[in-house]
């Protein structure tokens, strides 16, 4: 039977407040503090852009054979991959907020905070590409919930220039959060 746990992690007010919905499972664990790093990663990424509210992410770690499903499923590509973001938000230009004013479909009626969507992050990813590109698994775990905070914020990289920019972000936030390679 897969091990299976859900919480919730809320950052300390004095930084960018995002509550990330954390959810396990599959037979193995990172050895890592992975939902406090997600809290800091996120809260980071979010503070990095600008984010002028207070948001929530859900966020599940899960296995090779879950994310391959979920990827056929979801965007018609049979195969592992190491991270798949959902946005809830649609932006006409990434990183911009102004406009949530007057969306209140877009804020939990219960906390009021922003719900950005749905991260799934593949545990046996992390660890192969962790050793693939010769950083540590912080580094990499931290890297993909950075890289799809940013997809949850409307950054993208399908063109080239989009990409560059979402690279750029993604580094910074790292460097600042002094989980480098």
């Amino acid at each position: 039977m897969d091990d299976y746990r859900i919480t919730g992690t809320q950052m300390p007010e004095e930084e960018a407040a995002v509550t990330v919905f954390f959810e396990e499972e599959g037979d193995m664990s990172l050895p890592l503090p992975c939902e406090e790093l997600a809290v800091r990663v996120a809260g980071a990424a979010l503070d990095f852009v600008g984010c002028p509210y207070q948001a929530q992410v859900n966020l599940l770690l899960t296995m090779n054979d879950q994310i391959r499903e979920m990827n056929r499923e979801f965007r018609g590509i049979d195969r592992a991959t190491d991270v798949l973001s959902f946005p809830m938000i649609e932006y006409g230009v990434p990183g911009e907020f102004d406009f949530l004013e007057e969306e209140e479909e877009c804020f939990d009626p219960e906390s009021g905070e922003l719900v950005l969507g749905d991260i799934v992050i593949s545990k046996e990813k992390v660890v192969a590409q962790a050793e693939e590109y010769g950083h540590s698994i912080e580094r990499e775990y931290a890297f993909l919930i950075a890289h799809s905070v940013l997809h949850l914020t409307g950054y993208d990289h399908i063109e080239e220039a989009e990409r560059t920019v979402m690279e750029a972000k993604q580094r910074e936030i790292l460097e600042l959060l002094g989980i480098t390679r």
